[in-house]
């Protein structure tokens, strides 16, 4: 598994993982307007990308491509960075269905907030989650996330206002570090 910064020259494999992992996704996914297929073509990857490498270089994203065997299989992104007293962001992430439960996300996860603690300086990242996305629970709670309590119909997803469940971890949780913990979990 590597990460890396989400290239120009992923567009096509973008759009193919996410149109062949509609059904998995879209139950998580926020609410839109176009239908799957036209917020999944190349010309709309580009179109995320560049305001991601935008927000990525104001300091407020840092979104990854997640890479499994050299193929492109998901994204983490720590968005709305905030500085200041609250240096705090944002977690999602999601991974083609054909690489889940294989540990991938978790990795990708504890690396991206031990970058977000370590040299970016955050103190806390926060992940929202259905309370219905079992997967995504465990995920987050086995690299030390605490549920912190419950967001009332959050945010629009799937074309409904949904309830999510809030979950932070805090750079001094774990002083070892998010890595640390992930390899303490991963069956030998």
């Amino acid at each position: 598994m590597e990460l890396e910064p989400i290239r120009r020259r992923d567009a096509a494999e973008w759009s193919r993982l996410r149109l062949d992992n509609e059904d998995w996704l879209r139950p998580w996914e926020p609410s839109a307007s176009q239908p799957w297929d036209v917020r999944h073509t190349p010309a709309a990857f580009r179109a995320m990308r560049r305001v991601l490498a935008q927000r990525a270089r104001l300091g407020t994203s840092l979104p990854f491509a997640i890479r499994v065997e050299g193929r492109l299989a998901g994204q983490v992104t720590i968005d709305n960075v905030v500085r200041g007293a609250l240096r705090s962001g944002y977690l999602g992430y999601w991974i083609d269905r054909s690489v889940a439960g294989r540990g991938m996300a978790s990795l990708a996860v504890a690396l991206v907030c031990d970058h977000a603690f370590g040299e970016v300086g955050l103190h806390r990242v926060q992940a929202d989650i259905r309370p219905e996305n079992l997967p995504s629970q465990r995920l987050v709670e086995r690299l030390g996330f605490r549920q912190e309590g419950l967001l009332r119909r959050y945010l629009e997803i799937d074309g409904d206002w949904r309830d999510h469940l809030a979950y932070a971890l805090l750079a001094e949780d774990l002083p070892a570090g998010v890595l640390a913990r992930w390899r303490e979990r991963v069956p030998r």
